[in-house]
């Protein structure tokens, strides 16, 4: 767990079903990210149990973004795909709409890229991020992330990469 000025940062678990489903089967934060979101409890359930599972491998670090005065999950961030040194991460975020413009996520990435450097001992935060999402593109410059023009997202070619160094 992870705690900021206005936020938590926790471990996702069963009793996050509704959350979860609520923030990745939302169109808004969707329109910009290529997959299958859930149409069910049953579907979010499954997500959060795949998460436990890369959690306790080591393979992600997946936590939920609630404010300090309500628990309910409005958004989640993560440090996964790590290289084989474990010095490279990626980091992935989404936050429900009537949060955004607020700094929640910033606030949040600034805390991940705390933990991430000073204690996982990262050399370097990968994120990609669709072209067109200016807010995104945004929240990754303000907090000192370079684009990386000449890498790319092989996956999906309408992302783009960026990264910090430390």
């Amino acid at each position: 767990m992870i705690k900021t000025e206005r936020l938590i940062l926790k471990n996702i678990n069963e009793t996050d079903v509704e959350d979860i489903l609520r923030i990745r089967s939302n169109e808004v934060i969707n329109q910009f990210l290529a997959r299958n979101p859930p149409k069910n409890n049953y579907d979010a359930l499954q997500f959060i149990l795949t998460i436990k599972e890369r959690t306790q491998n080591n393979q992600t670090i997946y936590l939920g973004i609630s404010l300090k005065d309500q628990p309910n999950l409005i958004g989640t961030i993560c440090l996964w795909n790590f290289s084989e040194d474990r010095k490279t991460a990626e980091v992935g975020y989404e936050l429900l709409p009537d949060y955004h413009r607020k700094g929640i996520m910033s606030e949040a990435l600034e805390a991940v890229l705390e933990f991430g450097f000073n204690e996982l001992h990262l050399q370097e935060v990968v994120a990609m991020t669709h072209k067109s999402n200016e807010s995104s593109k945004n929240l990754l410059l303000k907090h000192h992330f370079v684009l990386e023009e000449e890498r790319k997202d092989e996956d999906f070619p309408d992302n783009i990469v960026f990264s910090l160094r430390i």
